[in-house]
């Protein structure tokens, strides 16, 4: 059998790929091992998929070549998709900082771009495993590939591999493409886990174990210089280390080795208030500081610096008030390691974008061959930005497809 186009993974990439493509009239194969389709979608924004943000930029990716995301962004912004949503009658509403979720339920995405590939004629063979692909020049059919299924062997002009990254792996993630790309002689960005938990030596994580469930507002940052980054988020104290959007944005920067800095006040001037408590309040320190944290972390940090509770404010040191407001304003503490693929929700790193065209994700080193979504190493930060990165470089793809297929 032979296709114009057979792209493999039926995730956000791969889905929208093949509509567009086989709207503009191409023939198009689509193929996935799992035997659900886009279980990454289902599960996204706890049930409700963060589909793309309101402002999106390059300045929200993360890439070891980080001008090679423009393109695709520019040519399908987050306002197309959020117009395809319209058109398809889908309620959605804003969460925070331009976070677009559906009213209802992630699955109505999902509805949506299979009724795109339907449109578009699109084949969709699932589950459907591929056991080798090689590179052929048939002419009779304009072939470059030769594809060996557990459905029987195809071929076509193009190839798009959308088989995304390795987070959570008991929903079929796996790193088949990424040993595609370097059997074929692409470099790889080594993957790492992104937006995920972060984890710390159990002697340096039990004065906080305790604290597991409370959450608050902070500023983290990492890293130096041109290097730094920094996000005001919710933090999330767990029995292992920290989660929570703040750390999970800051978790796409962290370098092992390398310490976090949290203000776990960001929006006070922690000592001013204190030292004003102590000409002003008749009330112990406990209860004073607990009127700007929530109890058990005021609690915790008191302890953990040997400071009494009980204390009236005007008894207290200036040199203690100044170290509880260092220490609470600029708490550094560095992770030992991450909760890994089970519970990163991205991948950092991936097919190297140096070797591939940024205005039709195609490979420079295998003529029809083209990467996108998560494979490639470009990554979004938490908020909808990785999905948003998944529609743009199908769209680039799609389209590229429709013109080279149209003059070939």
């Amino acid at each position: 059998m032979h296709f114009d186009l057979i792209i493999i993974g039926a995730g956000a990439a791969g889905l929208f790929c093949a509509g567009q493509a086989g709207q503009a009239g191409l023939r198009v194969l689509l193929i996935d091992h799992a035997e659900k389709v886009a279980e990454k979608i289902r599960i996204s924004g706890g049930g409700r998929c963060n589909f793309t943000n309101r402002d999106v930029g390059p300045g929200n990716f993360l890439s070891d070549n980080p001008a090679f995301c423009r393109s695709a962004l520019a040519r399908y912004s987050s306002q197309d998709f959020i117009a395809l949503v319209q058109k398809h009658g889908i309620a959605f509403h804003e969460k925070h900082k331009g976070q677009l979720f559906c009213d209802e339920s992630s699955d109505q995405i999902i509805q949506m771009l299979l009724k795109e590939c339907a449109v578009g004629g699109v084949t969709h063979w699932q589950p459907c495993s591929v056991q080798d692909l090689q590179l052929k020049n048939i002419p009779e059919s304009n072939a470059r590939f030769e594809l060996h299924t557990s459905r029987g062997t195809v071929t076509a002009r193009s190839v798009v591999v959308a088989t995304g990254g390795l987070p959570i792996p008991k929903i079929g993630a796996t790193d088949w493409g990424l040993r595609l790309a370097k059997r074929l002689g692409h470099a790889i960005v080594e993957p790492r886990a992104a937006l995920v938990p972060l984890t710390f030596d159990e002697q340096v994580w039990a004065p906080f174990s305790a604290l597991a469930g409370l959450s608050l507002p902070v500023a983290v940052s990492t890293g130096q210089g041109k290097n730094k980054a920094r996000f005001l988020e919710d933090l999330l104290f767990t029995h292992r280390g920290l989660s929570g959007p703040a750390i999970l944005q800051i978790s796409s920067f962290w370098v092992e080795g390398q310490p976090l800095q949290i203000d776990l006040a960001p929006e006070h001037k922690l000592l001013a208030l204190l030292q004003a408590a102590k000409n002003e309040s008749k009330r112990q320190l406990g209860n004073e500081l607990s009127s700007l944290f929530p109890q058990r972390l005021a609690l915790a940090w008191l302890e953990r610096l040997a400071l009494p509770a009980q204390r009236p404010m005007p008894e207290c040191k200036d040199r203690d008030l100044q170290t509880l407001a260092q220490q609470l304003q600029g708490w550094q503490l560095s992770p030992n390691g991450s909760e890994g693929w089970r519970k990163a929700e991205v991948m950092r790193g991936g097919v190297d974008t140096r070797e591939l065209n940024s205005q039709n994700m195609e490979s420079k080193r295998v003529p029809g061959l083209h990467f996108i979504g998560e494979v490639v190493d470009v990554t979004g930060w938490l908020g909808g930005y990785n999905f948003q990165w998944a529609w743009s470089s199908a769209v680039a793809c799609a389209r590229s497809l429709n013109r080279d297929d149209s003059t070939a």
